[in-house]
């Protein structure tokens, strides 16, 4: 079952130039939309204010990413490894609860059934718990991850992926 695109969404491969513009939109996504699950403390150590592009740049380069854009916006982006492990899926505040994190998970889903992958896990925040949940992803474990001396729990999820 393939889930229809929200009007007027495009979805694309990342491109290096895309690189300002995705860092931007993770850093308003973690300062606005997880303010429910973790403190400004959390939150800065998260998504500093001032990004190390050159190891966004290194950390891109190491996996698939989809890129969702509204009108030539960039809405929101996945990045996954072909093992099956989804290490980002950010939304634009502006684009938050439209359907941009389902067109983007089912993207990345169809390509890993197409490489075979037949497990799909990721570390999610307690905000994006909800949302796998409802992917059919289920709590492996609680984890923390640990950004200089700041504490942010996570959950280890997995979803195993049937044969169609």
């Amino acid at each position: 079952m393939t889930t229809p695109l929200p009007t007027a969404l495009n979805l694309r491969a990342y491109q290096p130039q895309d690189l300002p513009h995705v860092v931007a939109l993770f850093q308003a996504s973690v300062s606005q939309l997880t303010s429910q699950h973790y403190n400004a403390t959390q939150r800065q150590a998260w998504a500093p204010k001032v990004a190390d592009l050159t190891a966004w740049q290194t950390r891109l380069a190491s996996i698939e990413l989809l890129i969702a854009e509204d009108s030539q916006v960039i809405a929101g982006f996945i990045g996954f490894s072909l093992d099956g492990h989804i290490d980002l899926l950010y939304c634009a505040p502006s684009h938050a609860r439209q359907g941009v994190a389902s067109a983007l998970y089912a993207a990345a889903e169809e390509r890993l059934r197409a490489v075979g992958a037949r497990e799909v896990s990721t570390e999610a925040s307690l905000v994006a718990q909800a949302f796998f949940a409802s992917q059919g992803f289920s709590v492996q474990q609680a984890q923390t991850v640990t950004r200089g001396a700041v504490i942010l729990p996570r959950m280890l999820m997995r979803k195993t992926l049937e044969p169609r």
